[in-house]
């Protein structure tokens, strides 16, 4: 028997043993029945299942809970219908769920069941970067089955909500070094808006007239002095 201060009393009688606890107003848990002998212990039988139920719940936090679940498709659903359930279970596979698709067949459709096969392999092909088959098709009935799990990218949380890849939190940029971003061309001051003072240019004096094949140069015309503007009559 262990005491309510977790030391060993000692092998004692049962009568002898339940008169200890009842004197501690205790009670007495048999905590190892397949010892021999049994171990005993004096404790408190609530707070006892209250600390072993805390337990458990602290157990069962660090586990991954899987959830199964299930949409239906027919082997001649529409294009818009088709979106919509696929959206369905990709929602489902981010939330790292497994998700059983089900074809039903109505009437002579079971006798064409390579319709549904054709359906669910398109459906693992579009979504294969966010699942993987756990299960490959199999008709049972007038159903045909398949089951998808969560990839281990989405596992490992390489895509967000959306079914978008995640950003890397330390992903390098593209900007050029601070040597580069130096080395750039400094604008132009015309296009700055600067104002430029414009250099003199240089007259170069050309010669007053050309010799051709011999012949005398010809004297350059003489320029018109301008005309003289009238000025205005005085009133």
């Amino acid at each position: 028997m262990i005491g309510a201060d977790g030391n060993q009393v000692g092998i004692l009688k049962i009568e002898d043993a339940l008169r200890m606890a009842q004197e501690r107003d205790l009670d007495l848990v048999e905590v190892a029945p397949e010892a021999r002998p049994p171990v005993c212990r004096i404790l408190d039988y609530s707070k006892y299942k209250y600390e072993q139920a805390q337990k458990l719940k602290a157990a069962r936090k660090h586990q991954q809970q899987i959830n199964v679940r299930e949409i239906k498709f027919r082997p001649k659903i529409a294009e818009h219908d088709y979106a919509t359930k696929k959206g369905h279970v990709t929602r489902f596979l981010l939330h790292k769920d497994k998700v059983k698709i089900t074809i039903m067949f109505r009437g002579r459709e079971v006798t064409h069941p390579e319709r549904g096969q054709m359906l669910l392999e398109r459906l693992a092909e579009d979504l294969a970067e966010l699942a993987q088959i756990d299960q490959r098709p199999n008709l049972d009935g007038r159903n045909m089955t398949m089951l998808l799990a969560p990839s281990r990218a989405v596992l490992a949380g390489e895509f967000d909500k959306d079914g978008r890849v995640a950003a890397a939190p330390d992903a390098p940029t593209d900007a050029p070094p601070p040597a580069a971003q130096a080395e750039a061309p400094a604008p132009d001051a015309a296009q700055a808006g600067v104002p430029v003072a414009e250099e003199p240019v240089a007259e170069v004096a050309e010669p007053d007239a050309v010799a051709t094949n011999g012949a005398e140069p010809e004297a350059p015309a003489a320029q018109d002095a301008p005309a003289a503007v009238d000025a205005p009559a005085a009133p």
